[in-house]
């Protein structure tokens, strides 16, 4: 199981995708059918895709497995009082599998048999999508319904966050004790330390700076530089997370505390929680969807 990508509604997927390829750093895949999407340096075909809408939502989240984990998926899902519902991608990649919709309106694709494309060498762009994460009404529910639905696990759990894994990643997604259902911040993975300070670099450079970061944080050990996109959505630089074994013992809240004025490991930057707050609030979940059929 990898994480893939994330597909928004946007409100100027044109400019939002100039600014993520001219500024941010990444490079366009294609545009199919007034969809942008924009890939980075590893092999999947995109890890982000903007459709422009009058408003702002999650389409879905996507990840990548095997024949045999749908399988088990199916069955989990079921057990589990939620619904698969079969669809055929028509994303770069191709693909076909599931959506399934978690208790708060959370879109999550999974899908087989998707095409990879060629790595691009030598550019200073993200290597991956390394997590996504979502605000919660109630983050404890969803990471004990995420567990039995999906076979993911909960890493670790913390004041504000259930962080959880779908492979030896610590967490590809975490749910943000938020009191609310939204998209909380879209994290890439930069090849090394370097290319996060590069990234932050480049936004200064254009008048921008971190609503939150450089810093480590806690649980996942990654180096992170927050911004908040011109288009809306809080999005991270980062590197790299940390891989844990199977037998990781999930930490509680009291497990992972600060000394006062700070929250992350480093201590030396300030966070825009205001700010920060009110990006989070813009991209909501639409519960509607239309999957495509497909014989399973």
């Amino acid at each position: 199981m990898k994480l893939r990508s994330i597909e928004l509604a946007v409100t100027g997927a044109e400019q939002a995708a100039t600014f993520l390829t001219d500024i941010w750093g990444m490079a366009p895949a294609q545009v199919r059918d007034g969809i942008h999407y924009l890939r980075g340096s590893g092999r999947f075909p995109y890890l982000i895709a903007l459709e422009e809408s009058a408003e702002a939502f999650v389409r879905s989240t996507t990840f990548i497995c095997s024949a045999d984990r749908l399988a088990a998926l199916k069955q989990s899902v079921a057990a589990a009082g939620l619904v698969a519902a079969p669809t055929v991608s028509q994303d770069p990649g191709g693909g076909h599998g599931i959506v399934v919709e978690l208790a708060e309106g959370e879109l999550l694709r999974f899908l087989v048999d998707a095409e990879e494309v060629a790595p691009i060498e030598g550019a200073d762009l993200p290597v991956k999508l390394t997590h996504v994460v979502f605000n919660s009404a109630d983050a404890e529910a969803t990471g004990h319904l995420v567990e039995d639905a999906l076979g993911f696990r909960v890493s670790d759990r913390t004041k504000g966050m259930v962080f959880v894994r779908c492979n030896d990643s610590h967490h590809s997604t975490a749910f943000a004790r938020a009191g609310f259902p939204s998209l909380n911040h879209i994290a890439f993975e930069m090849q090394d330390i370097d290319a996060v300070m590069r990234g932050i670099g480049r936004l200064r450079d254009h008048g921008m700076v971190p609503a939150w970061g450089p810093g480590r944080h806690g649980p996942g050990a990654n180096i992170f530089a927050y911004f908040i996109a011109p288009f809306g959505p809080v999005i991270e630089f980062s590197t790299a997370v940390e891989k844990v074994a199977d037998d990781y013992k999930a930490g509680a809240p009291e497990d992972w505390t600060w000394p006062d004025g700070r929250i992350d490991q480093w201590g030396m930057s300030d966070k825009d929680m205001a700010g920060l707050r009110k990006a989070e609030e813009r991209f909501r979940h639409r519960r509607q969807w239309e999957p495509a059929s497909i014989d399973m």
